[in-house]
């Protein structure tokens, strides 16, 4: 997009690194109106000359600014130099790093940008490490240095911002992953590029509930096997509220039709709670493969447990080759029936998988921390995987296609989402959607996003800390009403 800008539309390079020192200093100034004193961090490339302009705006206004520059400020070449030169024309003069003391109020890190890859060289690694330690407001220029722009992962350390101003198009990398909590809010500035310079360049969506197709209104003479029968299995011992939350989820999606199958001691709970769902006994063999037979959809995994019981369930579900939800102790069976990797699909059936970072190591046989290195890479290869569409669950949960590649995004969701059942309600709600028609994609990102942007309406509530998976039902309806 840079390239496009300077190259195709004719704006100076040198015009484009002075519009965002400017945008990114007008931040500065807005977030800590009373700083007196600054320090700007820079590195050996264009983020470095960015921040030389930040630098020297804020010696023009009057401020103390300290610029501490990693390695030797005569090799930045280009607009990053000529913005040194000018800060150096205002008497501005840089103090060697990486050892020198940060003294501003407020601290602004120019080290490095999208450019990164690997870990850290050490001069960088020890700035780094003294932004994070000082204490003080920390303002990033377009990405978190050591934040991966097209990944959101974290090699070895990065700077912890308070705000990051990026510039001309939004990173990837701060939407998902380590990325998201290490950007801190993220103030986006187009810099008066033309906005359809973004649409010439391949880019991943960034998944809004508002912006999601609506399933289609229902028809006047709609009845209840017309909207799709979701069958939950799932509810081993101690575990029943897991498929409860699953099919509570599902009819508020509107299913038409709910049914567990389950422990037959989770039935009073069940009925109890909600009368409209149907429970059949797991170990009832006619009445368990009648209610296979009856459902649209399944969603196997909610408290389905690890062991013979859960398995055996899994397996017969699978047999049936119907669409599938699959979650929790589902994915780590489908694991255990197929343990040898190979390029076949794990389901034969069209299936979404919506896995946490823990269950997508288990299913790639990778790490959970190489998963969260480059979460949009897992989630494609997880698609992969199981020949459907997977949603890599987590800070913005991640949709993609075996076909397509990534969908995109979630642009929704908060820390509060961090407490059991979350996954539950999740799976309901894909599978809900999925019964009335909605296809493997849309129903995955229509679901992900309608969930999250639940959990953003109920703290502003209840709050994170107190925020429990059912409290999400609520604001689903009324955000499911007025999209009809």
């Amino acid at each position: 997009m840079d390239r496009i800008a300077i190259e195709e539309r004719g704006i100076p390079g040198f015009e484009l690194m002075q519009r965002a020192g400017r945008a990114a200093f007008a931040e500065l100034l807005d977030r800590w109106p009373s700083a007196k004193c600054i320090s700007v961090c820079c590195g050996k490339g264009n983020n470095a000359g960015d921040g030389y302009i930040v630098a020297g705006l804020a010696l023009e206004l009057g401020l103390a600014v300290q610029v501490i520059q990693i390695g030797d400020s005569g090799e930045l070449t280009g607009d990053a130099a000529r913005a040194r030169d000018w800060a150096r024309s205002l008497g501005l003069q840089a103090v060697d790093g990486p050892d020198a003391v940060l003294s501003g109020e407020v601290i602004v890190d120019g080290l490095l940008g999208t450019g990164i890859s690997g870990a850290l060289r050490p001069a960088y690694a020890k700035v780094v490490a003294a932004i994070n330690a000082a204490g003080r407001g920390v303002l990033s220029l377009d990405i978190p240095s050591g934040v991966a722009a097209d990944s959101g992962g974290v090699a070895s350390d990065a700077v912890r911002a308070d705000v990051t101003v990026t510039f001309i198009g939004r990173k990837l990398g701060l939407f998902t992953g380590p990325g998201v909590s290490l950007a801190g809010e993220v103030i986006y500035a187009s810099l008066s590029v033309p906005s359809d310079i973004a649409h010439a360049v391949p880019g991943c969506p960034l998944l809004r509930y508002a912006e999601q197709e609506p399933l289609p209104p229902r028809d006047r003479n709609a009845y209840k096997q017309s909207q799709g029968h979701v069958v939950i299995v799932g509810g081993d011992r101690d575990m029943g509220g897991a498929p409860l939350m699953a099919g509570e989820a599902a009819l508020r999606m509107g299913a038409g039709l709910v049914t567990l199958i389950t422990r037959e001691e989770h039935r009073p709970a069940v009925l109890a709670r909600r009368p409209e769902i149907m429970v059949v006994g797991a170990d009832s063999d006619s009445a368990r493969e009648q209610a296979l037979a009856r459902a649209t959809v399944l969603a196997v995994g909610p408290g389905l447990g690890r062991g013979d019981w859960g398995l055996g369930l899994l397996r017969e579900a699978l047999a049936l080759g119907k669409p599938a939800v699959l979650d929790a102790d589902a994915l780590h069976g489908l694991v255990a029936l197929s343990p040898q990797a190979g390029e076949s699909p794990l389901v034969a059936s069209p299936v979404i998988v919506t896995p946490h970072p823990g269950e997508a190591a288990v299913l790639l046989g990778s790490t959970t921390a190489a998963v969260q290195a480059d979460r949009p890479a897992a989630a494609c290869a997880l698609a992969q995987r199981v020949g459907g569409v997977a949603v890599l669950k987590g800070a913005g949960s991640v949709v993609a296609h075996h076909e397509n590649g990534l969908r995109g995004v979630c642009a929704h969701g908060n820390p509060g989402m961090a407490s059991a059942g979350m996954g539950d309600v999740l799976s309901g709600v894909i599978a809900g959607l999925l019964a009335q028609g909605a296809d493997l994609g849309h129903a995955a990102a229509l679901g992900t996003c309608l969930h999250s942007a639940a959990a953003d309406l109920a703290v502003e509530h209840i709050g994170q800390r107190s925020l429990l998976a059912t409290d999400l039902l609520q604001p689903m309806i009324e955000l499911l009403r007025g999209s009809q």
